[in-house]
């Protein structure tokens, strides 16, 4: 007899096996689907501990500097580097979901450069906070249009 933690689909199993004499192919494909939900689970404990990570409060007006690996290719094979973008934030959307992302705007040479960032992704080692400007929205994207310049507020 099975021990009253055995998950109920092995007791099917074996009622199958000994009774209705079904092959094995089947029994295998019936073990599959039983243990697929439990996959699923083991996925989710990974992508939660991957949103675990330590991410500073970023809101909207913060200067950050946002340190990603990027991989290179070149006449001496494959190389590992940081790069590291630093810029005004004007969006955050989803919050801390695996989905969330922040739009980081900067200018270089004179052109507006904008990156959108998922929070969760693996290539980001960290995010650095410089400092905070006193905005009053949500979304900054009139810094796209405008030459208007937002106050900085404190220094973190």
């Amino acid at each position: 007899m099975h021990s009253s933690y055995t998950p109920y689909y092995i007791h099917l199993i074996d009622i199958l096996i000994l009774y209705y004499n079904i092959n094995y192919k089947i029994i295998f494909y019936i073990k599959y689907i039983m243990n697929k939900p439990i996959e699923q689970k083991k996925i989710q404990k990974e992508k939660e501990e991957i949103t675990m990570r330590n991410i500073p409060p970023i809101k909207p007006g913060m200067t950050v500097r946002v340190h990603q690996k990027i991989k290179e290719m070149g006449a001496k094979g494959e190389r590992e580097r940081i790069q590291i973008f630093e810029g005004i934030v004007l969006a955050k959307k989803h919050g801390a979901e695996n989905g969330g992302t922040i739009t980081v705007r900067k200018i270089s040479s004179g052109v507006g450069v904008e990156k959108i960032f998922p929070l969760n992704l693996l290539t980001i080692v960290k995010i650095e906070p410089v400092n905070q400007a006193k905005v009053r929205r949500a979304k900054l994207y009139y810094l796209r249009d405008t030459k208007k310049k937002i106050k900085l507020a404190s220094k973190i």
